[in-house]
């Protein structure tokens, strides 16, 4: 059995994104395979720090979580805007103009 699985470390925008693909030893967390990456060097916005929110193939994690070999794991962005606040907004405008059409 090898002591070492290959992974990948990805982050994206949406003008660059990057792909860091790793060989690191079993055990590995998620938190510590960004760590290795050292992708914050291609991104001035990125800091690594342990408040990331990180994620494997789609699915939140937590920075602790053991790697298995194969993984990506994705480091996400704030969200820009609450999604149920836009929901909210967004029936409001329907709901008036729907009131406006009635009138």
């Amino acid at each position: 059995m090898s002591s070492s699985i290959p992974v990948e470390v990805v982050y994206a925008l949406p003008e660059k994104q990057r792909i860091v693909k790793l060989d690191v030893p079993v055990g590995t967390t998620a938190f510590d395979a960004v760590t290795l990456s050292e992708i914050d060097q291609f991104f001035d916005e990125l800091t690594i720090s342990p408040d990331l929110k990180l994620g494997v193939w789609g699915k939140a994690v937590t920075a602790d979580r053991a790697l298995e070999a194969g993984e990506r794991v994705e480091i996400y962005r704030p969200l820009l805007a609450d999604p149920k606040e836009v929901r909210k907004a967004r029936a409001a405008r329907a709901k008036a103009a729907r009131d406006e059409s009635v009138e």
